[in-house]
């Protein structure tokens, strides 16, 4: 992104967080050390700091509100359900801050309503941790037992994506590119637990999803999962707000960071 931005005139500068030293001072003003800068590329999933920065006055790619959505898988879902978007059937689970798992009873229904396997994620991870393929009743037991009390959803599988799925970039709400991934060995698609990306042509209705799905977010840029129901249609599975370049790159052979430092130039009027 660094060298794309210059090759538009633009310099960018590599932050961390601790670095960016925000805080809350006893005025309530936010400070930071990042100084005057036109814009802030956040590649972190901190809501609390992409909060603090636009309170700072800071233009973020992508915003706040739009990384605290795709953060958290359940948000995600209830912001695009009620739109004609497709996804697996998801039941949210109540909190118990008592600390007690949920009742048998209503574990049973889960599964009756859901059938094994199931899908069990919680609410945040990248990279496929957190998520786990529910065969039996001892299986969902034990992950209640684990999890019940950080927020996660339950979720019907789609045998008809076992390991299969398409990564598009939306890139200003306009699809870019996607690619294939498949996984042999594993029902998670993701490279990092061994998928494989296949550079393809995307089917026009998985871009049309995509593109809606980036839009309603109000996303700058996302890498979008898309799973591939029993007729073939999409369904949609994850919005990723800082989805990785490079591994597309790769299998594409399509300039990513080049799209994303033009719209980003383009937005400011650089």
């Amino acid at each position: 992104m660094k060298e794309e931005l210059s090759e538009l005139g633009v310099s960018l500068e590599l932050r961390s967080a601790n670095e960016a030293k925000i805080r809350i001072e006893e005025s309530g003003a936010v400070s930071t050390a990042l100084g005057e800068a036109d814009f802030v590329l956040y590649l972190d999933k901190d809501k609390y700091a992409s909060y603090a920065l636009e309170r700072a006055g800071y233009r973020l790619f992508n915003s706040s509100r739009s990384i605290a959505l795709c953060d958290d898988k359940m948000l995600t879902y209830i912001a695009l359900s009620n739109q004609g978007i497709k996804m697996p059937k998801t039941i949210s689970p109540s909190l118990d801050y008592k600390g007690n798992p949920m009742d048998e009873k209503s574990l049973a229904a889960i599964a009756t309503e859901l059938g094994y396997p199931l899908v069990a994620k919680t609410n945040y991870g990248s990279l496929g941790n957190g998520v786990y393929l529910i065969k039996n009743h001892a299986e969902l037991q034990d992950f209640e037992c684990k999890f019940h009390a950080i927020p996660r959803l339950y979720q019907e599988f789609i045998s008809s994506s076992c390991g299969v799925d398409y990564r598009v970039i939306v890139i200003g709400g306009r699809f870019c590119v996607g690619m294939k991934r498949v996984n042999e060995d594993d029902f998670r698609s993701n490279v990092a637990r061994g998928g494989k990306g296949e550079r393809v042509e995307i089917p026009k209705p998985f871009i049309d999803m995509a593109e809606k799905a980036a839009k309603l977010l109000e996303l700058d840029y996302c890498g979008v999962d898309l799973l591939i129901g029993e007729q073939g249609e999409p369904v949609l599975c994850e919005v990723n707000s800082n989805a990785f370049i490079k591994g597309i790159e790769e299998v594409t052979g399509y300039n990513v960071a080049k799209d994303y430092s033009a719209h980003i130039a383009k937005t400011l009027g650089l």
